[in-house]
């Protein structure tokens, strides 16, 4: 196996409350939380109120809630029932799905824009875009039904003039910003859309907001691209329909060039104010390095796309100046006080966004709210503390394993994995399994994944196999491998089907990125024949990112400690690289397309997810 090589960094403390505290640690939203919108709610206790994309994922559009802009609780999921959206289980693409959301409150109601986005589809069908509008009056607890609106583009923001009419503005493929007066209630469009600004001159505009201040309209947005050359630009006009002048330094906050910082692709940025009416934005970076603008479609960076914090000053009749995003910040501001984790919402039933977990699946529970699946998740696959298996969750089997048919598509079949962010730089996540007795036949697996997509995806679990002798599918060591080669599909002419299956610990996955065609799809693995005194015992599988670089994947009888878990194999986090979300780890069970749905169960118990460090600063 491959050497492992550790990073030295910085290192997130813990928050320290003082009386008047002007420093804080980015990310406020760690790992997986790309293209966020915040806003500040008098009305709730003066509580801020985020939400963030979700792309492929379920439940989707997480809020989280905080008094001190500092300890984020997630507190209800706006996508929360699988018949809200059931399309969303039939997209093709991981980069589909839900897109950008705006969040907004006016006069009790919260409400969250967003698009259901399917890019399988070609640009000039319009139809690829599903504009949707979610309220609630209450963001503790359940968001009503999707209203669905004609909008012909992503990303679209509300914005009430003085009159009260509700303008929403959206992205037009790419091509600059539009808009549109739309009935939030009802979903109607009462004007065509017109165009609004066609931003700076940077690729790709996208997220725009309207903000009113000073007798101005400002318009907010990210130009550039999603990448490297991310940015925040900004114009404004006397009147909302334009014409829009560029703020004369554009881009007002970016990181591309800035090769000393270690967050990078900054932009997508939304403004807001606090009780003191000290103004602040939110927005998206990568934890990267300097050297990410060599090939940002290669780098390291598998936590994706993740919620930074940053002060702003708005002199004003002036564009707002922007603080650079760093690791610490800190300078002329004030954090709302009081200021601790005990100052969080008492109301919602998630925990803290860097929470650790400890559960145990307790009978009359559910799954908590910060879990997660792979599109819609077919619900009978999932039962908490069933009878004669308390404290335990069965996971009844899907035909598709993680991969799927094609690394894309599931084609609404559905793929049994449940699963939580990574959020932390470095961190362990195990679970204990009951398979003996429950996997009977050949191709039968249970195990746990560290997840970007279904093309990106590396596993350990226990398989059942019928074959003449063991084999290890690739000639060596798993990884590292050269050139981006993945290795050729196994070879399944050595199984033989009539033969009594044995079970093998199997530790493989695949790592292609960026759009690619199904026959460039390739799976490596290493088989290993069930160690001596495992095979009438529970098994614990452990995933761990043990530098900033890599992950290590342990397997070993329940109740091992973590000294006595055997690894048995590496990836390197480079071969993670998220399009546009971020990593998760979970459990999945699959028959690997061998038999019907459901074929067999297999139960988890002991799901542990224990953070180690944040790396905030590049060595």
């Amino acid at each position: 196996m491959m050497k492992l090589i550790w990073l030295g960094a910085s290192i997130i403390a813990p928050a320290v409350v003082q009386a008047e505290q002007s420093s804080y640690h980015n990310p406020i939203l760690p790992g997986f939380h790309p293209d966020p919108s915040c806003i500040f709610v008098p009305e709730y206790n003066e509580t801020f109120f985020c939400t963030s994309s979700t792309f492929s994922w379920f439940p989707g559009l997480p809020v989280y809630a905080s008094r001190d802009l500092v300890h984020w609780k997630h507190v209800s999921n706006a996508l929360s029932r699988p018949d809200q959206l059931p399309y969303l289980g039939y997209l093709n693409r991981g980069q589909s799905g839900i897109y950008a959301p705006t969040i907004r409150y006016r006069d009790g109601v919260f409400t969250i824009m967003t698009t259901l986005a399917n890019q399988a589809l070609p640009r000039e069908n319009l139809t690829r875009w599903d504009n949707i509008i979610f309220n609630t009056r209450d963001p503790y607890g359940e968001w009503d039904d999707p209203i669905h609106y004609y909008g012909p583009g992503i990303d679209p923001t509300p914005f009430w003039d003085d009159d009260g009419v509700a303008w929403v503005t959206s992205t037009f493929n790419s091509s600059g910003v539009v808009q549109a007066p739309v009935n939030l209630t009802t979903g109607e469009v009462t004007l065509p859309y017109r165009w609004l600004w066609l931003g700076s001159g940077g690729a790709a505009p996208e997220g725009a907001r309207v903000i009113k201040k000073d007798g101005w309209y400002y318009a907010l947005l990210a130009e550039g691209g999603t990448r490297e050359k991310h940015m925040v630009t900004m114009a404004r006009s006397r009147s909302l329909h334009g014409p829009y002048e560029g703020a004369p330094n554009n881009p007002l906050l970016t990181a591309y060039n800035n090769t000393n910082s270690y967050f990078q692709a900054v932009g997508h940025a939304d403004l807001f104010q606090d009780a003191k009416g000290q103004w602040w934005a939110s927005g998206l970076a990568v934890r990267a390095g300097g050297n990410y603008a060599d090939d940002p479609y290669h780098a390291n960076f598998p936590m994706g796309r993740e919620t930074f914090l940053v002060p702003v000053e708005w002199p004003e009749g002036e564009f707002p100046i922007f603080q650079n995003v760093s690791g610490t910040m800190s300078g002329d501001f004030t954090l709302p006080q009081p200021s601790g984790p005990e100052t969080v919402p008492p109301q919602g039933s998630g925990k803290l966004v860097n929470a650790n977990d400890e559960v145990d699946f307790e009978p009359g529970s559910q799954l908590p709210p910060h879990f997660l699946h792979w599109r819609i998740p077919h619900v009978k696959n999932y039962k908490v503390s069933p009878e004669g298996h308390e404290n335990q969750l069965a996971l009844r089997s899907s035909v598709l394993n993680l991969t799927g048919f094609d690394g894309d598509s599931s084609l609404g079949l559905g793929q049994t994995f449940v699963s939580r962010r990574q959020s932390h730089s470095l961190f362990k996540f195990s679970v204990e399994i009951d398979w003996k007795g429950h996997l009977t036949r050949d191709s039968e697996e249970v195990g746990v994944s560290v997840m970007q997509d279904q093309s990106q995806h590396f596993d350990i679990g226990i398989v059942q196999l019928s074959s003449t002798e063991p084999k290890n599918k690739t000639s060596g060591t798993l990884y590292p491998v050269p050139e981006n080669e993945f290795g050729p599909i196994p070879d399944i002419t050595k199984l033989v089907p009539d033969a009594e299956p044995k079970p093998y610990i199997r530790f493989g996955g695949i790592g292609i990125t960026g759009f690619r065609r199904a026959n460039a799809t390739r799976w490596a693995e290493d088989l290993t024949e069930l160690p001596e005194g495992w095979a009438d015992s529970k098994l614990k599988f452990q995933i761990e990112a043990v530098n900033t670089t890599h992950y290590s994947f342990s397997a070993g009888p329940a109740g091992s400690s973590d000294e006595n878990l055997r690894v048995f194999g590496y990836t390197r986090g480079d071969l993670m690289v998220p399009i546009y979300s971020g990593t998760t780890v979970g459990a999945y069970a699959t028959s690997n397309g061998r038999y019907g749905e459901g074929a067999f169960t297999a139960y988890v118990s002991k799901w542990r997810y224990t953070g180690i460090k944040q790396v905030i600063e590049e060595p």
